[in-house]
């Protein structure tokens, strides 16, 4: 398939299923091999059953990825949609120096070269795309954020399915490590799933000066996660 074939197949396939597939789990991309410090926080005993879990991922959500990646990741989609490439090479360089551990760089890297993968094998990108973002070093959410801007979904659209797509692994993460049951992991995404409409509220109202990733416990265990003696996750 050209490329050109495949913007009129992604034209032709409506913005809520485009999103739901780039929100599924099953997207090849290696989003459940990550834990993202909550396997950390279960070794120190700070989440230890499914109320804590709850408290943790909700905490997470409005702490870290409202205020940060979801904030950056809604001016990476208005800016890839201009083709700004200025701007894209700024807020890049943001998300590089906001990974505060080893791990946390390593979850943006593989997963936004695996997405960027996803991408080519769609035909969905041109050669000077690729060739662009391998330049700035492609991370999970310019890659997303490209991702999403084919879709024609708005931009509150685009991050709810970007934080649901989160949610969903992060909770499966915690089935994994905490232990828990399926029943307690559908009443944590419930919870969540509340949340995240004012997350993404708040997301789009930030902006460069307000946008932060302030999240010291998160990277105090990330680089613990690096040495800990027994783990399911990469990070």
């Amino acid at each position: 398939m050209t490329t050109d074939a495949a913007i009129a197949a992604t034209a032709s396939t409506p913005a809520l299923l485009q999103l739901i597939w780039l929100a599924s789990p099953a997207l090849p991309i290696g989003g459940f091999s990550y834990s993202e410090g909550l396997e950390a926080a279960i070794d120190h005993g700070f989440v230890h059953d499914e109320h804590s879990a709850a408290a943790w991922l909700v905490d997470q959500l409005h702490i870290t990825q409202s205020r940060g990646d979801m904030a950056v990741l809604g001016e990476m989609i208005i800016a890839w949609q201009r083709r700004d490439d200025a701007r894209l090479q700024t807020l890049s360089q943001w998300v590089h120096a906001t990974r505060e551990s080893a791990e946390l760089r390593l979850q943006s890297e593989q997963m936004g070269r695996s997405m960027l993968e996803w991408l080519r094998n769609q035909d969905a990108i041109d050669a000077d795309t690729i060739a662009l973002c391998n330049r700035w070093v492609p991370t999970y959410p310019l890659m997303f954020a490209l991702a999403l801007s084919r879709t024609g979904a708005d931009i509150e659209q685009c991050l709810q399915a970007y934080a649901f797509g989160w949610a969903e692994n992060m909770v499966q993460a915690a089935l994994k490590s905490v232990p828990l049951g399926q029943n307690s992991g559908q009443r944590i995404l419930t919870k969540l799933a509340q949340h995240i409409g004012p997350a993404v509220r708040h997301a789009m109202q930030v902006n460069d000066d307000t946008r932060q990733a302030f999240s010291p416990m998160l990277a105090i265990l990330s680089a613990q996660h690096e040495t800990q003696y027994s783990r399911l996750f990469r990070s």
